[in-house]
C-alpha cells in the first residue's frame, strides 16, 4: 500500500496550502498522469473524478492562511501532507513524497521531482490542485475585486495591483510580503470582532 504525496499552492499569497495522498490500484493504469502543473485546468479536472474513482484510497487536507503565518510554509506544507496521510483508509505502508520528508512512523522515500517521476505522487499533486482551484474559485465570490478565479491566489500582476489598490483580505498570508506590506488597513469578519 504505496501512497503518492504532494502539496499545493506553496507560493500563493492567498488562501491555503492543499495536499493530497493517493494509493492507486497497480492493477488499474490511469493514462496522462503527470506533475499538475504541466496539464490544463480541464485535463486536471477530467483525471481527478478517474483517479478518486479507482485508487484504492486517497484523502485530501488543508492548512490555512492563518495557520501557515504561524509556522511557515514549509511546516504547513508538510503538516498538510501528514494529515491526507493519516486520512487514508485503508492506511499506507509506505510513502513517496515529492522532495521532503514527513513526521510521521511510516517508511518513505522523498524524490526530488516526484511528481514527474512517480503516478501515485502525480495523482496526488492532480487531487490537491483541482481541491486547492475549487477552494479558491468560491473565495472569488467573496473577495471578487482579487480576481482569485484566474490566477489561484498567486503573484500576478493583476493580483499585487488588486493587494496595492484595496489591501489584504483576512485570508492572505500575512507573512508573504506583499501581503503585508501595504498600508491599507486589513477587513475583518464579522466573526473576529
Amino acid at each position: 500500500m504505496v501512497a503518492g504525496v504532494d502539496e499545493v499552492g506553496r507560493g500563493s499569497l492567498f488562501g491555503p496550502v492543499v495536499a493530497a495522498a493517493v494509493i492507486l490500484d497497480p492493477g488499474y493504469r490511469l493514462r496522462g498522469l503527470r506533475d499538475s502543473k504541466l496539464l490544463p485546468a480541464e485535463r486536471r479536472e477530467a483525471l481527478a473524478p478517474r483517479i478518486r474513482e479507482h485508487a484504492m484510497a486517497w484523502a485530501v487536507a488543508c492548512v490555512d492562511a492563518a495557520r501557515i503565518d504561524q509556522i511557515n510554509i514549509y511546516h504547513a506544507s508538510c503538516l498538510a501532507m501528514r494529515e491526507a496521510v493519516m486520512r487514508l483508509k485503508p492506511a499506507a505502508d509506505h510513502l513517496l513524497i515529492d522532495a521532503v520528508r514527513l513526521d510521521c512512523e511510516l517508511p518513505q522515500h522523498a524524490i526530488i521531482h516526484g511528481d514527474a517521476l512517480s503516478a501515485s505522487i502525480a495523482a496526488a499533486s492532480i487531487l490537491a490542485k483541482v481541491e486547492r482551484d475549487r477552494i479558491l474559485c468560491e473565495w472569488d465570490a467573496v473577495f471578487p475585486q482579487y480576481g482569485l478565479a484566474s490566477h489561484k491566489g498567486y503573484s500576478t500582476p493583476q493580483h499585487l495591483a488588486a493587494l496595492q489598490q484595496y489591501g489584504p483580505t483576512p485570508l492572505h498570508r500575512q507573512s508573504f510580503a506583499p501581503g503585508w506590506s501595504h498600508p491599507v488597513q486589513q477587513e475583518a469578519f464579522d466573526f473576529d470582532l
